[in-house]
């Protein structure tokens, strides 16, 4: 198995690493140490041509410790004002710590329609890029203060595994409290055992992720196997790992038997259809007859109106929607050519009837082709 791992990381250079509340805190909250060590070996990583970009946890964490608040915040407020109370002093410690290497950090704050505009997507995607070129140490992080549930990435985990998509990392490594994906919950069983390799995302092994996370952080393991989901869809190998563990870092990239390592798809996504797969919010349903279902799944067609019995929700032109079946099944995902009102006038008519209808005829197809992704295979 581990010439599995050091043929999959062979030529691996540009890593994002996720650090969870969980590795970054301690009973007095944030734990400086740890934070220092992670920031050592990744200087050390940095110095060997390796470009590391950190999606971290912790601003909640420590904000809470700062007031003096134990267990779950459950209220969106007082998240927000914890995290603008810890933002800075985590990235203080960042700061410092990275300042001993000589190396500048940078932090960039995400919410979820910063990455759903095309525009701003590629405008984050050239500074990320800037930012490696400059040997920056970029440190991102959920713009907590101001996100609402609408613009919220859900945790770290999810923005982590979009923030790879934009990054075209090598490599995700997503360091977290426990070792890995275990068969069962170690929590509640002494018998769980590590699942060492993942070489497709089963049933079975969402099944094996537990979904509670921590007092601390948000993401549980049924987030992390998620993200993996979404990360591996990609063609990035995705690797759970303790992140207290010392030289851990070191010892992931260089192919050793540490924590659970998902391999990425053989047919992965493009980055825009990852984008439209992944990162956008589906605003509507189309529900397909099976003429049109066919014609997508078996015959890599686009969507026209004949093929449309129902239309569900409001969305305008260019928005992200769903193609089912007629039992509500998931088949397609794709950007409308035109709105749901429009839609509903077409529905099951020919092309040629469009203009007739409308008045104008701005496409043939409801959702082109290259605008689509099949969500059934």
């Amino acid at each position: 198995m581990t010439a599995i791992r050091k043929e999959i990381l062979s030529n691996t250079k540009r890593v994002l690493v996720k650090i969870g509340s969980g590795v970054l805190t301690g009973k007095n909250g944030l734990d400086p140490q740890i934070i220092e060590q992670l920031v050592d070996e990744i200087a050390e990583l940095t110095s060997k041509g390796y470009h590391i970009v950190i999606v971290t946890s912790g601003a909640i964490a420590s904000g809470k410790h700062r007031m003096g608040i134990t267990g779950k915040l459950k209220s969106i407020p007082l998240k927000q004002a914890a995290a603008a109370i810890g933002q800075g002093r985590l990235m203080r410690l960042y700061s410092n710590a990275f300042g001993k290497h000589g190396l500048y950090v940078a932090q960039v704050l995400l919410t979820i329609s910063d990455i759903t505009d095309r525009k701003r997507f590629l405008n984050i995607r050239n500074t990320f890029s800037t930012l490696m070129d400059w040997k920056v140490i970029t440190i991102i992080n959920e713009n907590d203060t101001v996100a609402i549930d609408e613009i919220k990435f859900g945790d770290n985990d999810n923005l982590a595994a979009m923030v790879a998509s934009i990054i075209d990392a090598h490599l995700l490594i997503n360091l977290t409290s426990v070792e890995g994906l275990y068969d069962s919950n170690p929590a509640h069983s002494k018998k769980a055992k590590l699942i060492p390799l993942v070489r497709e995302i089963t049933e079975e092994i969402e099944a094996a992720a537990a979904e509670e996370g921590t007092a601390e952080g948000t993401g549980g393991m049924k987030s992390k196997v998620m993200a993996a989901k979404k990360v591996t869809a990609l063609g990035i190998p995705y690797i759970i790992a303790m992140g207290k563990e010392k030289g851990i870092l070191q010892s992931v990239i260089s192919g050793k038997e540490k924590g659970t390592l998902f391999l990425p798809m053989n047919k992965h996504l493009k980055s825009r259809k990852y984008w439209i797969a992944f990162t956008l919010k589906s605003r509507g349903k189309l529900f397909l007859d099976e003429g049109a279902q066919k014609a997508i799944l078996e015959e890599g067609k686009s969507l026209l109106p004949s093929g449309v019995m129902k239309v569900e929700g409001r969305f305008d032109t260019g928005d992200p929607i769903t193609c089912v079946d007629a039992e509500g099944k998931p088949i397609a995902k794709g950007l409308a050519n035109y709105s749901s009102s429009e839609i509903m006038q077409i529905k099951g008519l020919k092309t040629n009837q469009i203009e007739q209808i409308l008045g104008y005829k701005d496409y043939d197809e409801i959702i082109h082709r290259n605008n689509m992704v099949l969500t059934k295979e």
